[in-house]
């Protein structure tokens, strides 16, 4: 069993806030376990509540394609959300239920190590920035937060499902999201030694 998967059975059942007692199911997350980059959403909805797994409905439908068109599977990255239960109604989630939870996520980050966090609305990026900000105004772009995670906000999925104008600038973002990546993997590449280099100098020896 991996660490992820051990962590997952310690909190399954758990009673934290008051939102379990209206909920079906936890709603732990999903992905690789060594992904780079990371989605954190806000909290589960009624499709999610019913699997037990995040982003299963229309905007997870979104998500996928998105993920798609930058050469991502599901499988690649790993996906899940500020809250584990669903709050009744869709409700937004209370600032006691955000804080009875975040320990639980940010647990999660320190088994997954992500290089990239992308935060999907405005409750995910407010709690890992730990500030009032507007998704409007830093959206796609590149935060360090106060932990010396990379951020980079992002409008939630579900936003382009009520206004569709927004699903270009998802698109720009998501293309954001693969630039960066694809840096990170270059200069990862550049700082590793020439294996020929290293041949043709110990032949000098």
């Amino acid at each position: 069993m991996s660490e992820l998967s051990d962590y997952y059975e310690q909190i399954k059942d758990c009673t934290r806030c008051q939102l379990y007692k209206s909920a079906t199911n936890l709603v732990f997350g999903e992905g690789s376990e060594t992904a780079d980059l990371m989605f954190i959403g806000e909290a589960p909805g009624r499709n999610e509540d019913q699997q037990g797994r995040p982003f299963v409905g229309a905007a997870g439908q979104l998500l996928n394609d998105l993920l798609k068109e930058i050469g991502l599977k599901r499988e690649d990255v790993y996906i899940g959300n500020i809250i584990k239960h669903r709050p009744p109604n869709n409700r937004d989630p209370l600032p006691d239920e955000i804080e009875a939870c975040k320990p639980y996520l940010m647990k999660q980050i320190e088994l997954i190590k992500p290089k990239i966090i992308a935060t999907l609305g405005a409750h995910a990026t407010r709690t890992m920035l730990e500030d009032k900000v507007s998704i409007g105004q830093v959206h796609g772009q590149t935060i360090k937060n106060k932990n010396g995670l990379t951020i980079i906000p992002i409008y939630h999925p579900a936003a382009a499902l009520y206004n569709r104008s927004t699903i270009d600038v998802l698109k720009e973002d998501f293309a954001s999201l693969r630039a960066l990546l694809d840096k990170g993997k270059t200069e990862q590449k550049d700082q590793q030694p020439d294996s020929e280099d290293k041949y043709d100098q110990g032949a000098l020896f």
